[in-house]
């Protein structure tokens, strides 16, 4: 009679623990991706994919021969700052454009696109690449975004998107060589929350890896995750953010292993690597942003974003951890409004990350 009273007493726990789920669940209210929103973020990578100037080139400069403008060393990603930002700004084009091929101005995107992601332009990326001083060019952090970008064209089904995933595949092939090749060297995680972020690095990597069934590329990035984080526990989340971080080092953590783990086994590990993320009214503070023409400072908007795509996948089917996508929401709704006519500090590269958060609710 106590086994079965016991037993009744685990159903009414677990009936009520569920009911909580679902109410919380229910009480989830999406921030919407409308046309107008649409229409506001697809103007940020518009005004700086062909911006030249200011540019940030990162370059290792051997002789003379070596200073040439941007476009000169990187005729297809020359704009929005830096090489990285030009990418993902690509990619937010594109996302943008497959996701609502109703746009007014989609034909000259599209012209854009194929005028810029050229076979002759990528060319010329690849043997940047090639050269003894900048063979590490954008490790890994660049590398993960062209690859994302690889990944948005190939599920892309149009003709034009099998044009420019075509135009791309040299690149494409060389930074997948070039992770294949780096990972057994790396000793050793980086745990920041800026560009060098190995779990960002590998998360974008596996996705693609996985997508298009890369699967010497998904086995190297399984094994090194496993090697550096399966028996990570008790992540400091009360460090972060730092002053210019725009990830976080323990969700991107988090949400590389819930790609790498199978169900039960990664319940388990964030138990042991964020135990607070369980309970119910777990509260997490946004980044806030004191000054959005810093370009340091704005960083901060970035790691709600990212902060954002993160908790979403981590709470994946799993209802028990739906009110991480109340705070989730929140992080988003801070930033999103910051973005338009925002200052070019940001606005280089920050839509990405918005897109990406909206794209990562459910």
């Amino acid at each position: 009679m106590k086994k079965l009273s016991f037993i009744i007493v685990l159903l009414l726990i677990y009936s009520c623990n569920k009911s909580k789920s679902k109410d919380i669940a229910t009480n989830i209210e999406k921030i919407e991706f409308s046309k107008k929103v649409v229409n506001q973020l697809i103007q940020l990578p518009l005004k700086c994919v062909e911006t030249e100037y200011p540019n940030k080139l990162s370059q290792t400069i051997g002789d003379s021969s070596y200073l040439k403008t941007p476009k000169e060393l990187h005729p297809t990603f020359y704009g929005c700052f830096d090489w990285h930002s030009s990418v993902h700004g690509y990619w937010s084009l594109i996302k943008l454009l497959k996701d609502n091929p109703d746009l007014e101005n989609y034909n000259s995107i599209i012209k854009l696109l194929k005028e810029n992601i050229s076979k002759e332009n990528i060319l010329v990326e690849v043997s940047y690449f090639d050269d003894q001083y900048n063979k590490n060019f954008e490790r890994t952090y660049g590398w993960a975004w062209l690859l994302k970008l690889a990944e948005e064209l190939h599920t892309w089904n149009t003709k034009d998107a099998k044009i420019l995933e075509s135009n791309l595949k040299p690149l494409t092939s060389l930074i997948i060589e070039k992770y294949i090749t780096f990972l057994p060297k790396l000793n050793y995680p980086i745990r920041v929350g800026t560009h060098t972020n190995t779990a960002f690095g590998l998360i974008f990597a596996y996705d693609y890896a996985k997508t298009t069934n890369n699967n010497k590329l998904q086995k190297a990035i399984v094994k090194k995750s496993e090697l550096f984080f399966k028996n990570d526990s008790n992540c400091p989340m009360s460090w972060e953010p730092g002053g210019y971080d725009f990830l976080s080092p323990c969700l991107q953590e988090a949400a590389l292993m819930k790609r790498i783990l199978n169900p039960l086994k990664f319940n388990k590990w964030l138990n042991d690597f964020l135990p607070e993320l369980q309970k119910k009214n777990y509260t997490l503070n946004v980044g806030e942003v004191s000054d959005r023409t810093d370009g340091h400072l704005v960083h901060l908007d970035g790691v709600n974003f990212s902060r954002a795509w993160c908790l979403n996948e981590i709470a994946k089917n799993n209802p028990d951890l739906d009110h991480l996508r109340i705070i989730a929401r929140n992080h988003i709704k801070y930033s999103l409004p910051n973005l338009i006519n925002d200052d070019y500090e940001g606005g280089h590269w920050l839509a990405s990350f918005a897109i990406y958060a909206l794209n990562s609710q459910y």
